[in-house]
């Protein structure tokens, strides 16, 4: 006998119809009717429905709970009723582990059911994680990144690993975490970008990265985290920031097209949301521009700007992502480049239906400038003598991006908290499982 996951059997049911085959997993729901049952299995792969007639076996199914691990054999049957057109009839059942406390809240979720609040599902998320929704959105982060590391790989980059333990911090500003290293004080990494920048400086041209990011943020919004995953690019001789706009798009049109052939129509099944490969060039607008759409005066876009934006692009273009360039100097990090002869940098974010998931700029490469855009910003050159160090020996001109992957996957699925699409979150006041 083959042991089985459960897509397999569902991709092709005639290849098991009458066939006799073990699937693992958990007893997801039982319904008794009279004479015989239905059992609806679940594995990672999937939910099958399981015929029983053995008055036996439904007599040791109706006293065991709902979220026990079950190992079954049975006959496989093409059947035009059941789902997916398959079910299996049941021969025998081996109770592996059951429940010793009554769940928090069920995992089998009819249509119109009530959820639970966040808070309880997070206090227990092994058990949340269970459900088929919450599991495909970590398929999909999987899958979405093997595509991002397969335009990647295809276009030589180099895939780094950086240090999360920092003698400096990488933004600046009071949002890091202060870490004891053997007495010394460190900070955990708000971003790789110094190391990225090395990573230029080093020759290697093209680098990514994908790790963990820490803001010591005082923020409990569903778009802000004090841990969330980070997706990294830089680039070598980049002399316009148009190549990095250019770079971005023909990324998030390649992973997003291989996404949705290898899972859209599982997503669009479970979430109801349909991913639409965004045609290119994606709109572009600079931030002064931004400010007459918004018909405001300042220097800064905030969460309700964002949205205004989403919705005057999708109205006007009918496309879900837009580019804002050319942002005040005074609100990017000292290395990025300025705009020559104005108060601007060379940078820009990605709004996705209102959200940004991105922030990007052309680095200044030049040790003379970079030193005097540090002093400009008011920061002791002597706590980045280390960063500064990089430039010093000829430095190609680069830029890069960084991308929130959280931010990613609630756009890419509909959703409105990074938390439900992060394994773990962390939050100023949630610091477990």
């Amino acid at each position: 006998m083959k042991e089985l996951n459960i897509k397999d059997v569902l991709k092709n049911p005639s290849e098991y119809n009458g066939k006799e085959i073990v699937l693992k997993g958990w007893l997801f729901k039982f319904r008794e009717q009279s004479k015989f049952g239905f059992l609806l299995l679940r594995d990672i792969s999937g939910v099958v429905q399981c015929f029983v007639d053995d008055s036996e076996i439904i007599k040791q199914l109706s006293t065991t709970p709902s979220e026990s691990v079950i190992y079954v054999t049975g006959i496989g049957k093409e059947e035009k009723q059941a789902p997916d057109g398959f079910e299996l009839h049941l021969k025998s059942i081996e109770v592996i582990s059951t429940p010793s406390a009554e769940l928090p809240f069920q995992v089998y979720e009819r249509k119109g059911d009530e959820e639970p609040n966040l808070a309880l599902r997070l206090d227990n998320r092994w058990l949340d994680l269970r459900k088929p929704k919450n599991a495909l959105i970590f398929k999909v982060w999987s899958t979405m990144e093997k595509y991002m590391r397969q335009y990647w790989y295809e276009h030589n980059f180099i895939d780094i690993k950086t240090s999360k333990l920092i003698s400096i911090p990488s933004e600046g500003g009071a949002e890091v975490f202060k870490v004891n290293y053997f007495g010394q004080e460190m900070f955990l990494t708000q971003s790789p970008q110094f190391y990225k920048q090395m990573a230029m400086a080093s020759g290697f041209e093209k680098v990514f990265e994908i790790g963990p990011i820490f803001r010591a943020e005082q923020s409990f919004t569903g778009r802000h985290a004090t841990e969330f995953t980070g997706v990294d690019m830089e680039v070598s001789f980049v002399d316009k920031i148009e190549e990095l706009l250019d770079l971005e798009e023909e990324w998030i049109v390649y992973w997003m097209t291989g996404l949705k052939e290898e899972m859209g129509e599982e997503i669009k099944a479970m979430f109801g949301r349909e991913i639409v490969i965004p045609e290119r060039p994606f709109p572009r607008i600079t931030f002064a521009q931004a400010m007459d759409i918004l018909k405001k005066d300042y220097e800064d876009i905030g969460t309700e700007d964002e949205k205004a934006l989403g919705e005057y692009i999708k109205e006007k273009y009918n496309h879900e992502f837009v580019f804002i360039t050319e942002w005040p100097w005074a609100k990017r990090p000292f290395y990025h480049m300025k705009v020559e002869g104005k108060e601007l940098s060379d940078s820009f974010d990605l709004l996705w239906n209102g959200l940004e998931t991105t922030t990007g700029a052309r680095r200044e490469h030049r040790y003379d400038v970079v030193v005097k855009q540090a002093r400009e910003k008011g920061l002791n050159v002597k706590n980045f003598e280390i960063f500064l160090q990089f430039f010093k020996y000829g430095c190609p001109p680069h830029g890069g991006m960084g991308v929130g992957a959280t931010r990613v996957l609630v756009k890419l699925l509909g959703l409105d908290n990074i938390r439900d699409v992060t394994l773990l979150p962390r939050d100023p006041k949630r610091i477990t499982p």
